[in-house]
């Protein structure tokens, strides 16, 4: 049986991962820092938007496919940095972009991510971009410049919400923590000391495009825009780093506010759903991240699971754009949204609220 034939909801592909982990791996992918108040309020923040719909359009034909760094992508969609993929699928970040490619959207490589940047790039033919944390000084990090420019890397990501690692404390309490994990803090002061001095450096000596993940503030998209930085990133980690921080789609509009059409803006924190996508798209976004959506779908079913995801998240998408009156992205602003008090209690997985309640997918 295909996985096409075996899931026919994301509700299943999460079912199917959740059986297939093990408790460490399980709480790694599913927990964030503390109190993992940021993490719901990712959630809260996507389910506290209400869409208004428009009717009597002909939406007889609706086209999901949009631009990424201005090349075509089959959705406004990209696999988000995940570092410690390995414990999901065997391939690791080679499985999540054989993937992207066989669906047709981009990958954003993290560098704490087996089995690294050469042996995930030479694994598919994928639009992909690379994601930085730093932990050496100039010269090393154009080395890293240099090695994602020669293997076809066409944009460069610093992360700049971790200038020190959080207190994860289901990984704690499981006593869980993957090989790259700097227990003795091993180069991290590189991060902690990173600055708007080596984002100007690197835009006066390195031509391919900046992305600078970890935005959450018009303050700061305003300084970066003005040091030419390419993509505004608004994200906080997945909740993974700062508890009590404001879910990302609820800083998005004064992001994109700032930007002005400076800058493109993306986004993630939250993601698990077409209406999502959606939603992001309507206040300003120019593409979405999914990071644990995507783990998702590898632990369930590999390769072919991952592709099954993103082919569940695009026949999602087609419906709700269909259903707001609107043939494209293109026809979005942000008069199909409004505010209005979410149904439930905001969780990792509150956006499968039947995953309980309904058996798993059918084994083949």
């Amino acid at each position: 049986m295909n996985a096409q034939e075996q899931f026919l909801t994301l509700q299943e592909i999460v079912f199917a991962a959740r059986k297939n982990l093990a408790p460490g791996p399980w709480n790694y992918l599913a927990g964030a820092t503390e109190t993992e108040t940021t993490m719901r309020r990712n959630r809260q923040a996507l389910d506290s938007i209400a869409f208004r719909p428009r009717v009597l359009n002909d939406v007889s034909k609706v086209i999901t496919s949009s631009t990424f760094l201005g090349k075509p992508v089959r959705l406004p969609l990209m696999l988000a940095p995940v570092g410690g993929m390995e414990s999901f699928s065997p391939g690791a970040a080679a499985d999540a972009a054989k993937g992207a490619a066989q669906f047709g959207i981009p990958q954003m490589l993290s560098s704490v991510c087996q089995p690294g940047l050469e042996t995930t790039a030479a694994a598919a033919d994928t639009l992909r971009v690379f994601q930085l944390y730093v932990r050496g000084d100039e010269a090393w990090t154009d080395d890293w410049v240099r090695r994602a420019k020669a293997n076809g890397f066409t944009a460069f990501c610093f992360t700049v919400d971790s200038a020190f690692y959080s207190r994860r404390e289901r990984d704690l309490a499981g006593r869980f923590a993957k090989p790259w994990r700097p227990v003795d803090n091993s180069g991290m002061q590189f991060q902690a000391a990173l600055s708007w001095d080596e984002v100007k450096r690197y835009k006066d000596k390195h031509d391919l495009p900046l992305i600078l993940k970890g935005i959450a503030t018009a303050e700061d998209a305003e300084i970066a825009v003005s040091h030419g930085v390419e993509v505004i990133y608004v994200s906080n980690h997945g909740g993974r780093q700062l508890d009590h921080g404001l879910g990302s789609t609820a800083v998005l509009p004064e992001v994109f506010t700032a930007v002005k059409g400076r800058a493109e803006v993306w986004v993630d924190g939250g993601f698990m759903r077409g209406s999502d996508i959606v939603k992001a798209i309507a206040l300003g976004a120019k593409a979405v991240g999914i990071g644990r959506l995507a783990c998702l779908g590898l632990a369930a079913a590999g390769v072919p699971g991952l592709v099954r995801t993103l082919e569940l998240l695009e026949e999602e998408v087609r419906i709700c754009l269909g259903l707001l009156g609107v043939t494209s992205f293109a026809g979005l602003t942000p008069r199909h949204v409004t505010s209005a008090p979410p149904v439930f209690a905001p969780h990792v997985l509150s956006a499968f609220p039947l995953l309980d309640e309904f058996p798993g997918p059918v084994q083949p």
